[in-house]
C-alpha cells in the first residue's frame, strides 16, 4: 500500500528475460517524496532493468509502478527527467544550442535555458561544443537536459560513471542543490562512499531482490556504515 508521502512506489515488480532467469523478482519500492534514493546492487543485480521499467523502456511482466499515488501511464513522463547510460545530446552543438533545440518541444524559453545552464554550472562553456568536453561536463549536460521541462522526479543510473575525483564532487555538489530545491532522486550507483554522503534512504538490491530498504538516518544511529552492510547483506544472499 503506497504511503502518501511516497513519490515512487511498486508493488511485486518482476521480470524476466528468460523464463529461467528472473532479473526482478517481487520489487517493492518505496522512494519517499523530496528523498535521495540510493538504489545499490553489484553488477547484473537488477538496477538498470528497475530503472528501464520505471521509465516505461521495459515493461514489467507482473506487478505495479505508481507515481505519486497514480499508476504510471506515459502522461507520468512528463514528470520525471532521466539520465541513463549515458549523457544523450548532439556532440556537434554547443550546451546552449541543445538546450535550444530541446526547446522547440517544451516552449519554455530563454530565460529557461539560462537558467538550467547555471543550475548545473555550464555558463562560462555555454557556447562550448560539446564533443570537446570533459566527462563531467558531459554528464552535467546530461542532467541539464534531463531538468529542462522542470521535473518533480529525476532518476539517474550511474551518474559518476567514469568521472575523475574533480567530476565527482561537482556532480555530488549538484545532486545535493537539486535535492535542496525539493526534486526526488532515485539515483542508482555502485560506489557506496559517494552514496554514504549524499543519500537520505537506501534500497539494496541482490540477484534480483530488494533486501533492503530504509533511512540512512536509521543506519546511522545503529553506528553502521553503508559499506559493512552492503557487504553483510550481500554475502549473506550467496550463501
Amino acid at each position: 500500500m503506497q504511503n502518501k508521502y511516497d513519490m515512487i512506489t511498486t508493488e511485486n515488480l518482476s521480470f524476466s528475460y528468460t523464463k529461467r532467469n528472473p532479473v526482478l523478482k517481487n520489487i517493492n519500492l518505496k522512494v519517499p517524496k523530496g528523498s535521495i534514493y540510493g538504489y545499490l546492487g553489484k553488477n547484473g543485480s537488477g538496477k538498470s532493468t528497475t530503472i528501464k521499467i520505471l521509465l516505461g523502456l521495459l515493461k514489467a511482466q507482473s506487478g505495479t509502478i505508481r507515481y505519486d499515488n497514480r499508476h504510471f501511464t506515459e502522461n507520468t513522463l512528463y514528470r520525471i527527467g532521466n539520465l541513463i547510460e549515458s549523457s544523450s545530446f548532439y556532440n556537434h552543438l554547443t550546451a546552449y544550442e541543445n538546450l535550444k533545440y530541446l526547446d522547440i518541444m517544451y516552449q519554455r524559453g530563454e530565460d529557461r535555458i539560462a537558467e538550467v545552464l547555471s543550475l548545473v554550472d555550464l555558463n562560462s562553456a555555454c557556447n562550448k561544443k560539446a564533443k570537446n568536453f570533459s566527462s563531467g561536463m558531459k554528464q552535467r549536460l546530461g542532467i541539464a537536459l534531463a531538468l529542462f521541462h522542470n521535473p518533480d522526479i529525476l532518476i539517474l543510473d550511474e551518474p559518476l560513471n567514469g568521472l575523475d575525483p574533480e567530476g565527482v564532487h561537482d556532480m555530488r555538489k549538484l545532486i545535493v542543490r537539486l535535492h535542496d530545491e525539493g526534486k526526488t532522486i532515485l539515483l542508482s550507483s555502485h560506489i557506496l562512499s559517494e552514496i554514504e554522503k549524499v543519500c537520505t534512504h537506501i534500497g539494496i538490491l541482490d540477484d534480483g531482490q530488494l533486501i533492503y530498504q530504509g533511512s540512512m538516518h536509521s543506519l546511522k544511529s545503529d553506528d553502521l556504515d553503508l559499506e559493512t552492510v552492503f557487504l553483510t547483506l550481500t554475502s549473506q544472499q550467496t550463501k
